[in-house]
């Protein structure tokens, strides 16, 4: 027998319709929950319990489609399973229905609680999410709760591309100003003169599979692209007839900006007063990606000041935005209600990935759309954990080092370790070493699911070895070590005497630390964000970089100098709580004896 209990909402009474006749096989009871809350006398809501006889359940799983799906997604789903479209429901009929559902498939309308989660009862499986972003699915909560998480990214690259060029192109030749301006009965062809596209330069921010179509496209226009993307490759830039360039000579250089990035902690407000400062004057840009990756009053700022010529968008920071916008409202700015992905074939593209990936989900297939990690036995993560976070910052801390446009292809992973091969699973650490990579500078959720995938498609190269050390087995690692070969550093004491960028960790009291930088041997804890400098050795360089620190209130929790000999050249590894300012970063760079130094955030 199953059981769903539903909340009594209007109490002692409760009326209620059903839009479907309840199968024979289902029983409708009341039952009074007569326990008494610690902070209240009354007693709890009555319930409604639905019970389900055995006979009533088919062998096949059943999906809840919670938003409207394509019928080319509706077929492939009803081929395998019980497909219940449900509509516009409330989250109170959505816990309702949800135990008994296997899989759910919502759009971006749908928000998928903890709540849901909860009330699933440990049957919920899969949850589909239509489109690309899941702000609105609890990952954390899903994966407590055994359930998969998958999307659909590719289909509707097509669509957002168009929609880039569409806004382009009606920006240059204001179309949508000209259009208003004709229907309110004026004739304006003066003040509608505009700028031609061919000869433009025109820079693609993030090189994705959205951003290389719109490059496809703007080339066939007879535009010179340029592009700057960290993990771009090289080869399929060139094939396309693209540069790849620096974030700076991309905002310098160009007459178009295209954004077609993600919004991470590193590109939120990338476009911002002191961006905007750096390009040409009389710009113009372009955003079907997202809301927030531009400082949206240091784009009216910029169109005021005649810097920014125009703009078109067609997402923003808070959608749907205010009436009264000054962005919206600007008469330079060409909006729409965030169309990217709106066209009836995309739709019906979204919904045949989104439904292939459901059933293979719910099959017991690996989803390669997986954006959530699976669950991990409590044992093997209670031994690991401390590792998993070590390989994590590692990664993070890797990337953050890395300079130019080449971006990160080739990547190796060291562990030393006393264990025999056959007892130590790297796996769980290769994915995380990868999420660090990945995750800050791009849009990708990487799990041990998806991890080789998610590397694979970015054309990073990943090799692992074992380095056998004498010790005692309980320990899983002694340490963790990661090198980037072939890419410029941010940070020249990075690179090792044999040429990558190296950083070396280890666990401390279960506690990640950083060991090793380049060649400099350091020990610093890899908690809140790290600042490294190359210096002259000599004395009184900690109190100048602490005295600095402490005028700006910003807290050290750690310090470490590694030297390459006495009064030589030293490395110093500072953890810090907070970030410090532009302003007190550059202070402590214009300390003499210091050569060099760089921000890493955790």
């Amino acid at each position: 027998m199953a059981s769903v209990k539903i909340p009594a909402l209007n109490n002692p009474f409760v009326s209620l319709s059903f839009k479907s006749r309840l199968p024979s096989s289902f029983s409708v009871t009341f039952r009074d929950n007569l326990r008494f809350s610690r902070s209240s006398s009354r007693p709890q809501r009555r319930f409604l319990v639905v019970t389900a006889s055995s006979a009533s359940i088919s062998g096949k799983p059943t999906v809840l489609v919670a938003e409207k799906l394509g019928e080319a997604g509706l077929s492939l789903l009803k081929q395998f399973a019980i497909v219940d479209c449900s509509y516009n429901l409330s989250p109170e009929e959505l816990c309702t229905k949800i135990s008994l559902c296997d899989a759910l498939i919502v759009r971006s309308g749908t928000k998928v609680s903890r709540e849901v989660f909860e009330s699933s009862g440990g049957r919920l499986k899969v949850v589909g999410r239509a489109g690309v972003g899941i702000d609105n699915v609890d990952l954390a909560a899903a994966t407590e709760h055994g359930c998969l998480v998958v999307n659909a990214p590719t289909a509707n690259t097509v669509a957002a591309a168009e929609h880039g060029i569409a806004l382009l192109a009606a920006m240059a030749r204001n179309v949508a100003q000209a259009d208003a301006s004709v229907k309110a009965g004026k004739w304006q062809r003066n003040k509608y003169v505009g700028v031609s596209l061919v000869g433009k330069t025109i820079a693609i921010l993030g090189f994705g599979k959205v951003g290389s179509e719109v490059a496809r496209r703007a080339k066939g226009l007879g535009m010179h692209v340029i592009a700057h993307d960290p993990y771009a490759s090289a080869d399929r830039a060139r094939a396309i007839g693209v540069d790849l360039v620096s974030f700076e000579e991309a905002v310098a250089t160009a007459d178009f900006i295209s954004l077609h990035m993600p919004l991470t902690p590193a590109t939120d407000k990338i476009l911002n007063d002191e961006t905007f400062a750096k390009m040409k004057k009389g710009v113009r840009i372009v955003n079907v990606a997202r809301g927030g990756v531009i400082d949206e009053e240091a784009l009216v700022r910029a169109l005021d000041a005649g810097i920014v010529a125009q703009a078109a968008l067609d997402v923003f920071t808070e959608e749907p935005p205010k009436q009264d916008s000054k962005l919206v409202q600007h008469e330079r700015i060409t909006v729409t209600p965030h169309l990217g992905a709106s066209t009836m074939e995309a739709q019906e593209g979204v919904a045949i990935e989104i439904a292939e990936a459901v059933v293979g989900a719910l099959k017991g297939e690996l989803a390669a759309t997986a954006v959530n990690a699976p669950m991990v036995p409590a044992e093997v993560l209670a031994e690991l954990k401390p590792y998993v976070e070590l390989a994590e910052k590692l990664g993070r801390l890797a990337v953050q080092l890395v300079a130019g446009v080449s971006g990160v292809k080739s990547l190796k992973v060291s562990y030393a370790s006393s264990r025999a091969p056959d007892d130590l699973d790297t796996r769980v650490l290769r994915a995380m070493i990868t999420k660090g990579l990945i995750e800050p500078i791009s849009s990708a959720y990487v799990n041990l699911v998806n991890a080789d995938y998610t590397a694979k498609q970015r054309g990073l190269r990943i090799t692992e070895e074992r380095i056998i050390i004498d010790g005692s087995s309980e320990t899983p690692l002694e340490s963790i070590q990661v090198q980037i070969a072939n890419v410029e550093s941010k940070f020249a004491s990075a690179i090792s005497d044999s040429g990558e960028i190296k950083v070396e960790g280890k666990v401390k009291d279960g506690i990640p630390h950083l060991t090793k930088v380049g060649s400099f041997e350091v020990d610093v804890s890899l908690e809140g964000s790290i600042i490294l400098c190359r210096q002259v050795d000599q004395p009184g360089m900690i109190g100048k970089v602490g005295h600095i620190l402490g005028e700006e209130n910003v807290n050290v929790s750690f310090m470490s100098v590694g030297r390459t000999a006495p009064r030589k050249q030293a490395v110093m590894a500072i953890g810090v709580d907070d970030q410090p300012s532009k302003q007190s970063l550059q202070r402590i760079g214009e300390v003499p004896a210091i050569e060099e130094l760089v921000f890493l955030k955790l």
